[in-house]
């Protein structure tokens, strides 16, 4: 593309994974597919804060905007993992860095899906069903895409397979999955917390309790090293299971699964704190992924996305609230990566979306429906069916090895 033409427009060397963390709560879906190439989608619920994963530290707004929240610039003590002049990455996200070197990883930034309000359930449910209008389809993107698959599902193997009490509702519809559940359930999380303050935000009452509460959880959890450690074993369960499943040849193709306890209203922390440990923890099992799957890495891709961003500006309890655009990362062997792709909106208040949020500038469906059409061969007349109404949203193109 022609430098003049871009202006704000590039594609940048870099790359960030916004995830990670405590796993509080893991749910995984398995479906089967023809060919060689495996998928993974991470939900990562409770809107990750893309301007901490993937700094934009040479914006000049940014470290106003940010406060105690903001990443230092590159060779600063805990500053970013340098891609260029402008994304940093996360100094937590070591793994990730090396896989952007490897050219393994290509991030999007200032994305989003078509929802613009700030309720996790809603939005949630606009990610995962791929329609436009909340709790407008009892069946996923996912789930019909795989429907669409010309070749369909192999002889004697099961579509898919989810990883805890309930199917996401990205795999559920016409595909049958099967499931599978860890040893231990996970305990009630601050997200968790976030999702029934949500539904009773409206209620003078319980809305005032129930955010007062939420606060005094994420304070007294901070750092806390057993939350840690247990998100950390969480993590092994799931990633052996997921390294096992898609490693096997006779196995399933593709697989979702989610993490939370990314709403970071207060205590956030910036290079060090609650939402860098997140990160840490993810980026560590993202290693032993790629470890355990051995050859088999080579034809995977990782998508990593979420419901929506965080604000801009810090807030009073030293976290963010519920914003618009934020970061997707894609991540593996088969990914033709080592880019940054965003049209940069700046943070200027001109510039940012209400005057709060980092203004959207790609639908998160162009990437989802690039990843189906050139990874997973799912027929480009068919996009119609799995994302209604997106006709202008056009897939991405060129994100894959060939």
């Amino acid at each position: 593309m022609d430098t003049a033409m871009m202006k704000r427009r590039r594609f940048l060397q870099g790359a960030a994974l916004a995830a990670g963390g405590a796993l509080l709560t893991t749910r995984l879906a398995f479906a089967g597919s023809d060919g060689d190439s495996r998928l993974i989608v991470i939900i990562m619920r409770g809107a990750v804060d893309g301007l901490a994963a993937v700094p934009p530290y040479g914006d000049p707004d940014y470290a106003r905007l940010r406060g105690a929240l903001a990443i230092a610039a590159p060779g600063a003590t805990d500053g970013a993992l340098r891609l260029d002049n402008l994304f940093g990455l996360h100094p937590q996200l070591g793994f990730l860095h090396e896989s952007f070197a490897a050219g393994e990883l290509t991030v999007f930034h200032a994305v989003a899906s078509p929802y613009r309000d700030r309720s996790h359930f809603d939005g949630q449910d606009v990610l995962e069903s791929g329609v436009i209008t909340p709790h407008a389809s009892q069946t996923g993107w996912l789930n019909r895409a795989l429907a669409a698959q010309s070749r369909g599902a192999r002889r004697g193997t099961e579509r898919g397979v989810a990883l805890g009490s309930n199917v996401p509702l990205m795999m559920r519809g016409p595909a049958e999955v099967a499931s599978w559940s860890p040893t231990k359930l996970a305990e009630l999380d601050e997200d968790t917390l976030q999702r029934i303050a949500d539904l009773y935000s409206h209620d003078p009452l319980l809305g005032a309790r129930l955010g007062a509460a939420q606060t005094a959880n994420s304070m007294a959890a901070d750092d806390a090293p057993g939350m840690m450690a247990a998100g950390n074993n969480r993590y092994e369960e799931v990633i052996q299971a997921a390294a096992g499943f898609l490693g096997n040849d006779a196995g399933p193709r593709v697989a979702v699964f989610d993490t939370t306890g990314w709403d970071t209203h207060a205590n956030e922390g910036g290079a060090r704190g609650a939402l860098g440990n997140r990160f840490g923890a993810l980026d560590g099992a993202l290693r032993t992924l790629k470890t355990r799957l051995g050859p088999t890495w080579r034809n995977t891709t990782v998508l990593a996305v979420t419901e929506f961003g965080r604000t801009a500006a810090i807030n009073g309890t030293g976290g963010s609230d519920h914003g618009t655009g934020t970061a997707a990362f894609l991540l593996g062997g088969a990914v033709k990566g080592g880019r940054v792709i965003s049209d940069w909106p700046g943070l200027s208040a001109a510039h940012l979306y209400q005057q709060r949020d980092v203004a959207p500038t790609l639908d998160v469906r162009a990437v989802f429906k690039g990843t189906l059409v050139e990874h997973m061969g799912v027929p480009a007349g068919a996009l119609d069916t799995v994302f209604p109404d997106s006709e202008k949203v056009k897939p991405l193109r060129d994100l894959f090895r060939a």
